[in-house]
């Protein structure tokens, strides 16, 4: 990552980042800490209280121009979720697919709470992906829908098993969410629209504000001791371990969802009634299967098997690569994601890699590595 010094963008938190002694670098473009106390410490902080992670690089959509049945049938015919079954507040996770299967971007669709926002619909798109989406939205639907990209809001997560218990004394949210669900709240004085999701595995809340707003929002949430800040590393390491799949490194425009181990993002209806972008080649790969599949590996020893690793056979010949790895804090263990031959994508099956000329061994193991602590019912 470069210095922050060549980032185009600053969020509305930088003066804070910067005056809380995050270490500031460049990722799509934005100036965003990569950690503050270190990365171990604030992973390990995140699995135990609460964290506070800046994520206002991400895309933040409004769709309108149509009642909701016109918008999520218009959706659906570039996107393979179910989303005309959304209910009011409801959200789903899906992908945006090419004719190929490949993967273009993941992304969060959102039917705002009843009463909240008339028909309009939300999306949170990838950081680095979000204008290449846009032109495709727009190109495909922009004669029948409208769509805003909302430069103006920022976008924080707070994460970790005390989230909903450090949320709850500042607003109701808590009591009214389970997990992907939205309703709008007001937090003191602020507007806000609060989403129980993230990217850690752990229990948490996404919290859209308007810049202006951002900065008093994340000093009250500071107010309590239990939330810290933290950066890209420990979202990042938190991420493999909850087995979450990062755009650009785990699946790409080349990779289908199949592959990927994604099929959740595609509605089971769908899986065989199409109608989506490049649904002929998923439906292909559903049936037939696929000859590779992610798989995640637990290794030997302390030594993390970075991305690009080689996977090899007995001989050394190159049968895999990994896409992921770090060193997992909650687990003391190295971990990873790869793509593998099919036929050793079973869990318990042990795989090699080569890391600086060394072979490592590791097996593949069911993910997440630690378990997703997702609440499945609204309350702290």
């Amino acid at each position: 990552m470069a210095a922050s010094g060549n980032s185009e963008h600053h969020t509305a938190l930088f003066d804070l980042h910067s005056a809380q002694g995050g270490r500031m670098v460049d990722f799509a473009g934005y100036a965003l800490p990569v950690q503050f106390t270190g990365i171990v410490a604030e992973h390990i902080h995140t699995r135990t209280q609460a964290s506070l992670f800046d994520v206002s690089h991400m895309g933040q959509v409004t769709i309108s121009g149509a009642d909701f049945d016109t918008i999520s049938s218009a959706l659906e015919t570039l996107l393979p979720g179910n989303l005309k079954n959304l209910k009011p507040g409801g959200m789903r996770y899906t992908v945006l697919l090419n004719e190929r299967g490949g993967i273009e971007d993941d992304l969060i669709v959102t039917r705002p709470a009843t009463g909240q926002a008339g028909d309009k619909m939300f999306m949170v798109l990838n950081a680095a992906r979000k204008h290449h989406d846009l032109e495709i939205f727009k190109a495909a639907l922009g004669d029948r829908l409208q769509f805003e990209l909302h430069e103006d809001k920022a976008l924080l997560a707070l994460q970790g098993p005390m989230a909903s218990a450090v949320l709850a004394k500042l607003c109701d949210a808590p009591e009214k969410l389970a997990f992907m669900q939205t309703t709008a709240s007001r937090i003191g004085d602020i507007d806000c629209q609060v989403s129980r999701c993230g990217y850690t595995g752990e229990d948490g809340f996404e919290i859209s504000v308007a810049n202006d707003h951002a900065g008093k929002l994340a000093q009250m949430l500071y107010g309590d001791d239990r939330v810290k800040p933290a950066g890209l590393g420990a979202r990042d390491s938190l991420r493999l371990e909850a087995g979450l799949c990062l755009y650009g490194h785990d699946m790409n425009d080349t990779i289908d969802p199949v592959s990927a181990d994604l099929l959740f993002a595609i509605g089971k209806k769908r899986r065989v009634e199409g109608g989506f972008t490049g649904a002929d080649r998923i439906i292909e790969l559903i049936n037939n299967g696929t000859p590779t599949r992610r798989v995640g590996i637990r290794f030997d020893g302390r030594m993390p098997v970075r991305e690009g690793a080689r996977i090899v056979d007995p001989e050394g010949h190159e049968i895999g690569h990994v896409t992921s790895g770090t060193f997992g804090p909650t687990l003391e263990a190295p971990v990873a994601m790869a793509y593998v031959p099919i036929e050793l994508a079973e869990a318990g099956t042990v795989l090699r890699a080569l890391v600086r000329g060394r072979e490592v061994t590791g097996t593949v193991s069911k993910m997440p590595f630690v378990p997703q602590n997702y609440a499945r019912q609204p309350g702290i």
